[in-house]
């Protein structure tokens, strides 16, 4: 892949990240709550603030540092300074690593789910194969997805598309049926499964609770029939902002 290509695959990466931070709608935790998994994929909330005018700030946040390039320590300095600012406490470090860390993996791998089903690309490269960190910090269910192969309209990619939890490091590169062959990797059809040694039973191997979803791929449709008046009146007037 010649240099150029590979800069101009990577800015159509970049701005697909950016695409989806700022596409995602800011909620409080009790709407957010009220959502499925799907629908949450598109939303974006924080433990511990209800305001809409913060969390709308922190999604504000994030897509700016991964469009203009800053750090966690930038986004945790920038965000300590507005919660104080409207007499909030400040984020501790680890939390801020967790919301930053997660929220920009979720980015990037939205933005490289789009480069990786376009026409041309799943013609060339019609697999994929789950890459984990490969360290002794991977979680243990996430370990049994590392090297797996599947075709990449198989329905697992539905459930099992980085990241798959908070702080997860996973991620999904495509491959011709050549590299396929030549690395001898065997074509999985099935999700990955496990055996409960008690009973015998065959158990599905699901991500985190909360991350059972592809976030590229969901249209945010959440259902808002059953959500009160007043939340679902907040919820519309924060879509009517966006558009």
């Amino acid at each position: 892949m010649s240099e150029a290509l590979y800069g101009s695959f990577k800015d159509f990466i970049f701005k697909k990240a950016v695409k989806f931070l700022r596409g995602r709608k800011a909620l409080p935790k009790d709407v957010y709550m009220k959502l499925d998994d799907e629908a949450r994929a598109k939303a974006f909330t924080v433990s511990g603030y209800t305001a809409l005018e913060v969390l709308q700030e922190f999604s504000d946040a994030l897509s700016d540092a991964v469009e203009q390039g800053k750090t966690k320590d930038d986004f945790l300095k920038e965000m300590n300074a507005f919660l104080a600012d409207r007499g909030y406490e400040a984020m501790n470090p680890w939390k801020s690593d967790t919301i930053f860390r997660t929220n920009i993996q979720t980015a990037y791998n939205a933005g490289h789910y789009q480069s990786m089903t376009s026409p041309e690309t799943l013609r060339l490269r019609p697999y994929w194969q789950y890459k984990t960190a490969a360290d002794g910090k991977v979680r243990e269910s996430h370990a049994i997805m590392h090297d797996a192969v599947y075709r990449a309209d198989d329905p697992v990619w539905d459930i099992w598309y980085p990241p798959n939890g908070f702080r997860c490091r996973c991620m999904v590169r495509s491959l011709s049926k050549r590299q396929v062959e030549q690395m001898g990797l065997e074509v999985r059809q099935n999700p990955p499964r496990t055996v409960d040694y008690d009973t015998g039973e065959i158990l599905m191997i699901n991500p985190d609770k909360g991350f059972s979803n592809n976030p590229a791929k969901t249209t945010y449709k959440p259902d808002l029939s059953n959500i009160d008046k007043p939340l679902r009146k907040i919820f519309r007037e924060r879509k009517q902002e966006s558009i």
